[in-house]
């Protein structure tokens, strides 16, 4: 199989490593929350017609590499994603809206996004390599008095 896909007047592999954070870089993405955003990054992706390769959640940032095709731009699919997830967290996690800093917003303004090339792989072990130093971090600091 080829790792080009196919639209009807385009032969295309647009893959993106995107990366966000919530408001203020709060560490609010564990359990419920982050099952959630989970749901509904991938559920978004989907509806579009974009391919979700890899998703990390961090307690403070998300990783994501996706496949988005050419006829959907990076800034709308980021605005698409972002936005309908933080009004799903929001109204399902009412009690986050009752923070005083937080107002009606989820994530901070901006991202990160780069183009997946050649080093598709190296990035790929870089996102699964975050989620694991993460996963050690909280294991690490469990332990400390």
């Amino acid at each position: 199989m080829s790792r080009f896909r196919r639209l009807s007047h385009a032969l295309w592999h647009c893959q993106y490593h995107i990366l966000w954070t919530p408001k203020y870089r709060l560490r609010i993405l564990t359990g419920q929350v982050a099952n959630e955003v989970n749901r509904c990054i991938r559920a978004f992706s989907e509806q579009k017609g974009c391919e979700v390769i890899e998703l990390s959640i961090q307690i403070d940032h998300v990783h994501l590499i996706v496949m988005v095709p050419p006829k959907i731009s990076i800034s709308d699919f980021v605005g698409i994603v972002k936005g309908r997830t933080a009004i799903r967290v929001l109204n399902k996690f009412k009690n986050l809206k009752q923070k005083p800093y937080w107002g009606n917003h989820f994530w901070s303004r901006g991202y990160c996004v780069d183009t997946v090339g050649l080093d598709a792989e190296k990035i790929l072990k870089y996102v699964k390599y975050q989620e694991k130093k993460e996963s050690q971090g909280e294991a690490q600091q469990k332990f400390k008095f």
